[in-house]
């Protein structure tokens, strides 16, 4: 044999086989990267529904060159078709060949905002099944299930913390969990405080808006949003849900909501005798356009009631944030309509209780804490009329604030989305 043109052939497949080897290569950093969302939790609440637009829109707006597979939990109730409205683009995961192939083809699973790990197993399962990258963006680790159950047992917190430890970010959105997590031993070598997703949500139904406020006398900038709640949601109450009646969360419930609402009800009134300002009472979930009629509309003076619109039917994300954008402001028990109108340059006032967990902390975590009230501390409550006065008769600083907020939102936004980037194929 010819030694020469042995040698020549090998340096000839040799070179052919990197060359196939650098095209393949090369054909992976050609095609964009891809990130399974893992999100989209409940549809009976325009907050859940916030969290999947919201990170959906941080994606966009900050690694625009990355394909999103959203694999929800629930986008029914007309949600899917007004994500698909906003982000036509979007591939969902429907079943489970699609999942499978996700898997497959996706180079990083992002959790999304929540208040837990609320899809621990699955986040488990791609980790098992793939060997995959994954990060956590913007959950409440709960101190406990509630004051109306047990405490999770310690076997169910070490598999939590194992799963946050595996992450290659975990991002809380309250300064509260971040503590909890060191305290449980979490090692994930970044963590830290990163705002809800909802923060970023930009749904838009103007036209379902205008038409609403037009009907009920409202005219932009000429009122402020209210939102109640009682301290557990009362799910019972929804037929979808087929809940059973949860006695102990009930009396709770019962037990504490004039205590809760009737703060509400006097900045109500103070806004109404001190200002050309009306006020909308509205809903975040489903069972709520009932504790504001109760609690709020059929509770107040004739006079101030008639300067009150009361919504009675829930609406979606898209149409609540179009209204919000057209107040002058919102108060009230709950956190993620805030959110959105912080996000949106709107001001807010949020009012919490223990039973809510942590993720009322964000507000003093993002600069806001003078309009953070705790409704189990009743010299906060105090503080409340006031705060809401102040929001309505001085709008031009009440937007400042809210401006500074987020900003800060905003940049933890860009910071939080480069560490995503770290850890996708180039």
């Amino acid at each position: 044999m010819n030694t020469t043109t042995t040698l020549t052939r090998r340096q000839f497949l040799g070179t052919t086989l990197l060359a196939a080897v650098g095209a393949s290569v090369g054909a992976a950093a050609a095609r964009p990267p891809r990130i399974l969302l893992r999100s989209s939790w409940q549809t009976v609440n325009i907050g859940d529904i916030a969290h999947t637009p919201g990170v959906l829109a941080i994606l966009e707006r900050h690694l625009p060159e990355a394909e999103v597979r959203l694999w929800p939990s629930k986008v029914d109730n007309g949600v899917e078709a007004m994500l698909r409205a906003r982000f036509p683009k979007l591939i969902i995961i429907s079943d489970a060949v699609a999942k499978k192939a996700a898997f497959a083809e996706c180079d990083f699973l992002l959790h999304g905002s929540g208040p837990s790990l609320v899809a621990q197993n699955d986040v488990a399962q791609w980790a098992k099944e793939t060997g995959k990258p994954y990060g956590i963006y913007g959950i409440t680790l709960p101190i406990k299930d509630s004051v109306a159950t047990a405490p999770a047992p310690d076997s169910a917190i070490a598999k939590t913390v194992a799963v946050l430890s595996g992450a290659k970010f975990v991002f809380f959105r309250d300064s509260v969990s971040l503590g909890i997590a060191r305290k449980r031993g979490c090692t994930c070598l970044v963590m830290e405080f990163g705002p809800d997703g909802a923060f970023a949500t930009d749904l838009r139904d103007d036209a379902k808006a205008d038409a609403f406020l037009q009907a009920h006398g409202l005219e932009a900038g000429k009122f402020l949003c209210c939102i109640p709640r009682l301290r557990y949601t009362p799910y019972w109450t929804l037929p979808e849900k087929k809940a059973a009646l949860d006695p102990v969360k009930h009396a709770r419930n019962e037990a504490m909501k004039e205590h809760d609402c009737a703060p509400l009800r006097e900045a109500i009134i103070a806004v109404v005798k001190a200002t050309d300002l009306k006020i909308l009472l509205c809903p975040e979930d489903a069972t709520q356009m009932a504790v504001g009629k109760e609690m709020l509309f059929e509770k107040l003076p004739a006079d101030v009631r008639a300067r009150c619109a009361w919504r009675e039917n829930y609406w979606l994300t898209a149409e609540a944030l179009s209204t919000y954008r057209r107040s002058a402001g919102l108060f009230g028990h709950e956190m993620h309509s805030p959110i959105m109108c912080i996000g949106n340059g709107i001001p807010a006032i949020v009012c919490r209780w223990a039973e809510q967990t942590s993720k009322g902390i964000m507000w003093r975590d993002i600069g806001l804490g003078d309009w953070l009230f705790d409704f189990d501390n009743e010299e906060e409550i105090k503080r409340l009329v006031p705060a809401v006065l102040a929001m309505a008769k001085d709008p031009a600083a009440a937007k400042a604030k809210a401006a500074k907020g987020r900003a800060f939102v905003q940049q933890r936004q860009r910071e939080t989305m480069a560490e995503l980037k770290r850890h996708l194929p180039v």
